[in-house]
């Protein structure tokens, strides 16, 4: 099956003596081959693509210095299966300026019909251009393989012979790898799973072609290397609680943290969602280069577990840092969860309570054991005003367990150990009716008690 694919070559050429900032012009190649017309989520590929370039091309409108033309191909010659017109591309909007709106009503009219000629496109589109003065770029949006006999990387190759650099951004849905491998001869490319993360790879390109201001955050670990990843990202105005961006923090397929587009008029503040959250406050970026933030975040994880029990237990703990008294999180039996690294004091809600210290260090496994609960499994024949105590290391007794008034059996969980139960038959008015009974609970077994 043909994937969809997004193609960006950026022609870079010398600038005329004295003049700095050059023009940009860009070239979109549509895919129109037969193919295009494969469904795609609830559309069609021609379709989803008609929307998304539709819509995010306005960002073009009335850019000074930029200018825009399109070429499609595979729109002229219906596929045939015993012939292919590797000639069917052509420059449908030349460039010039305002013509935006003639590019999106051949976009929207464009009907998919045949072949996939990448390469005699790509080589078709070296003269689209007026001149080699201005900063000339290509974005060539397709959903397939080669399916002539010339190969874009060779034809890359020539252009670059001329003198002319390529720089291809590649976004590929349901290709095969090793194809979209080939284009590593040139440049890189990245995955787009759906139609709106194709409208993001889109508006990114788009981004980088008008010199947008870029931006990476560097979650570093103890070692200063940018690691650390897959936490929320608030970008807040500067000392306001104005959200202006919010992103997902990722490390793209190079292992860097991935790139974001952020107004540079701003001054800002940004939350990192770590557990606890870190914030770095009046961050100010420099317009039209590519901007680091750095974070120390490094971070390690805590899991909660014990022996393998009959009870399926469910616990949950309380995670609170250490020399802090507000809970941090509220983490789960068998959960595991990321924390900055650090002393934290946790309270485990077992009967009875677990109060454990535990260490996070860089990159590693924390590990809170606790026995295995055995069960108790009560009855009472009337209700009963009764409580459970544990002996301390000291010979008090502590209450870890009072029973309801009303509920007159039932099943717990409680840790390993010797307990004193002592009760009183709700009906008796007379502390003289007070019993104790030592109930001794096991891992893994079950204790049945009745009460008369």
């Amino acid at each position: 099956m043909k994937g969809f694919t997004f193609l960006g070559f950026i022609f870079c050429c010398s600038v005329v003596l004295g003049q700095i900032t050059p023009p940009i012009r860009v070239l979109f190649i549509l895919d129109a081959s037969n193919s295009m017309n494969s469904s795609w989520g609830t559309q069609t590929r021609i379709q989803a693509a008609r929307e998304v370039l539709n819509q995010e091309l306005e960002v073009l409108r009335n850019v000074p210095n930029v200018e825009v033309a399109l070429r499609i191909y595979g729109h002229q010659t219906p596929f045939n299966n015993l012939e292919q017109d590797c000639n069917d591309t052509k420059l449908e909007v030349p460039f010039g300026k305002n013509n935006l709106e003639q590019i999106k009503l051949k976009i929207k009219s464009v009907e998919a019909k045949g072949a996939t000629p990448i390469a005699r496109s790509l080589e078709a589109a070296a003269n689209d251009f007026p001149d080699t003065l201005a900063r000339n770029i290509i974005i060539l949006i397709t959903d397939g393989l080669e399916s002539c006999d010339n190969d874009p990387c060779v034809i890359a190759k020539k252009l670059k012979t001329k003198g002319v650099k390529v720089t291809p951004f590649v976004i590929g849905l349901g290709m095969d790898m090793s194809y979209l491998d080939k284009f590593s001869c040139i440049g890189t490319y990245s995955d787009a799973e759906d139609k709106e993360s194709f409208r993001n790879v889109f508006k990114n390109i788009l981004n980088t072609v008008l010199d947008k201001t870029t931006v990476q955050v560097n979650l570093n670990n103890v070692d200063g290397k940018a690691i650390e990843t897959n936490v929320t990202l608030f970008f807040y105005e500067s000392g306001t609680a104005n959200l202006k961006y919010t992103f997902v923090h990722t490390l793209n397929r190079f292992e860097n943290p991935d790139t974001l587009y952020l107004d540079p008029s701003l001054t800002y503040d940004l939350i990192v969602n770590t557990l606890p959250a870190l914030t770095k406050t009046g961050i100010k970026l420099k317009e039209h280069v590519h901007n680091t933030v750095v974070v120390s975040a490094p971070q390690g994880t805590i899991t909660l577990s014990s022996p393998k029990s009959n009870f399926n237990p469910s616990f949950e703990m309380r995670v609170v840092r250490k020399g802090e008294t507000r809970p941090l999180n509220v983490q789960k039996y068998n959960e595991i969860a990321k924390y900055i690294i650090g002393s934290y004091e946790v309270e485990i809600f077992t009967i009875p309570r677990i109060y454990k210290m535990v260490e996070v260090t860089q990159s590693a496994l924390s590990t809170i054991a606790i026995d295995a609960p055995g069960e108790l499994a009560y009855t009472f024949n009337k209700p009963l005003i009764a409580q459970l105590f544990l002996q301390n290391n000291t010979g008090f007794w502590n209450e870890v367990y009072t029973f309801s008034e009303t509920k007159t059996a039932g099943k717990l969980l409680i840790q390993p150990g010797t307990y004193k139960l002592v009760y009183r038959n709700k009906e008796m008015k007379s502390s003289g009716y007070t019993h104790e009974k030592i109930i001794t609970i096991l891992s893994n077994k079950t204790n049945i008690l009745n009460i008369n």
